[in-house]
């Protein structure tokens, strides 16, 4: 029914997608259509607008935290490796989505290969998961940095940094591995057309004339793994860090001490709080408007990745003080 309402709506598709859908089994079509922001087609080049501005600033912004850490031999640290590494994980992130959309958005460019569309899928999901992972490893290096300073050094050396960041990586890649697996094996008799701007894995499983439990047990098992543990592992090192911060004996030191904190929680909270809202929305407002829906699933890809180099720009003292001497000598 909601496939027969978006084809209502979109006549000028329907060449797209064959009429008699009973009849008709295309298992791993040859294309899927995107049809962007379903309700919402007319208002595509202005909303294309600000998407565009979160794009050139995720990719400016990131771009820049990893020039500047590189450049600067006092932030070969840790954290900053940490930071290096989210900044790759937006970075492919906003690009698997974005250019797409805009594409859909300024050239009415619907049309993706099924064997891209799996691409961007798996892409999308893997990344996201790996984000959070990083997360998880920034908030072990604030525990360890506030709550064993004099072994901060010893117990988070490069080697170990680099295989923290294997293990988030590997994570992600196996997690999310079965996935294109089991959409690909759906047959898809019902229609292609997407009612989204980018090939999201709920929006893709929706379209299969099976029985998809599957898919969707694992999903729910997966974002259990990634968010919940996620979210307890980061919380558990924030109930210790708090214990220690309030164990000390000036209020001058405890807030020094949490501001170094604050910009961890920042990009927390922008990361998993439109998350958390997209993936409720998915699965159980029925209700809910599809365009707003879209929206906020592209909200939760594009701003993290736009926010992140700014709060830790904006909070980072050694980065702030390195983009000034950059842009003095350029002035210079």
């Amino acid at each position: 029914m909601q496939e027969t309402l978006f084809c209502l709506r979109v006549g000028h598709l329907l060449p797209y997608f064959m009429s008699d859908s009973n009849k008709t089994d295309f298992t791993n079509p040859s294309t899927f259509i995107l049809l962007g922001i379903p309700g919402l087609e007319m208002a595509h080049v202005w909303i294309s607008i600000p998407f565009c501005a979160l794009y050139a600033i995720a990719v400016l912004g990131n771009f820049t935290i990893l020039f500047i850490v590189k450049r600067e031999p006092s932030l070969h640290g840790p954290m900053y490796y940490f930071l290096c590494i989210l900044a790759v994980s937006d970075l492919v992130l906003s690009t698997s989505t974005l250019p797409k959309t805009l594409s859909i958005f300024w050239f009415n460019s619907r049309q993706i290969d099924f064997s891209a569309c799996l691409t961007q899928m798996y892409f999308i999901h893997c990344f996201s998961a790996m984000e959070s992972g990083i997360f998880v490893a920034m908030a072990l290096d604030r525990y360890v940095a506030i709550c064993h300073p004099l072994r901060h050094s010893t117990i988070l050396t490069s080697p170990v940094v680099a295989k923290i960041g294997l293990a988030v990586l590997l994570r992600s890649c196996m997690l999310i591995l079965p996935y294109p697996f089991l959409v690909r094996q759906w047959p898809y008799c019902r229609t292609n057309i997407i009612p989204h701007t980018h090939c999201e894995h709920i929006a893709v499983v929706k379209l299969a004339c099976s029985d998809i439990r599957i898919s969707s047990y694992y999903s729910l098992s997966v974002g259990f793994t990634v968010m919940v543990l996620d979210i307890f592992s980061i919380a558990v090192s924030y109930t210790q860090i708090l214990r220690a911060i309030f164990s000390l004996h000036t209020k001058e030191a405890r807030l020094k001490t949490f501001g170094t904190c604050v910009s961890h929680l920042c990009a927390i909270i922008a990361f998993y709080i439109p998350r958390l809202f997209s993936s409720l929305v998915s699965r159980f407002g029925e209700n809910v408007p599809v365009h707003f829906h879209v929206l906020i699933a592209n909200v939760y890809l594009l701003l993290p990745p736009m926010l992140n180099p700014i709060i830790y720009g904006a909070r980072t003292e050694q980065i702030q003080t390195r983009l000034l001497r950059l842009f003095t000598h350029k002035g210079t």
